[in-house]
């Protein structure tokens, strides 16, 4: 290996101790070729080396990045799926629930439809007065009268109390 030293003189400021002085600097020297130098061919292998190193596990940790979010991509469209399927039998369920429910409320009402006396007024009436025999029935902290199975609730209409049939 063919080392040569550099030895550099020159002119300017030179920088002792925190304070500037107009003068001729120190000799400069430096051997061409040591491994640490910034022109030797150590150092720019090194420099070279670390550069290749540092590129490819970038370049391999983007691809790694890239396959691995490519996968969780994947894994989220599945677990979507799934989670769209499960809604769609939730909301099956939910649909014949609600059916279900919608039926037994016709049962109810066709059963108190019957069990109504045949003159009694229509659910959501309002009447002005209640009729002859009516029993009080508090049900659910709501005071209601029961006359001969029909049932009123009192509410006011303007500054007239009334009564809705229940």
């Amino acid at each position: 290996m063919m080392r040569s030293q550099l030895i550099i003189r020159t002119p300017g400021l030179v920088l002792m101790a925190g304070f500037f002085c107009l003068g001729f600097a120190m000799e400069a020297a430096a051997i061409v070729g040591a491994p640490l130098t910034p022109v030797s061919v150590a150092g720019v292998a090194r420099r070279t080396t670390r550069r290749v190193v540092v590129a490819s596990a970038a370049t391999t940790s983007a691809a790694t990045t890239s396959a691995a979010t490519a996968s969780a991509a994947s894994a989220q469209a599945a677990a979507q799926s799934a989670q769209a399927s499960a809604a769609q039998a939730q909301s099956a369920s939910q649909a014949s629930a609600a059916q279900a429910q919608a039926a037994q409320a016709q049962a109810q009402a066709a059963q108190a439809a019957a069990a109504r006396p045949a003159g009694a007024p229509a659910v959501g009436s309002v009447v002005s007065a209640l009729p002859a025999g009516c029993v009080s029935a508090p049900t659910g902290g709501v005071e209601y009268q029961n006359c001969g199975g029909v049932y009123y609730r009192a509410a006011f209409q303007g500054n007239n109390l009334v009564y809705v049939v229940q």
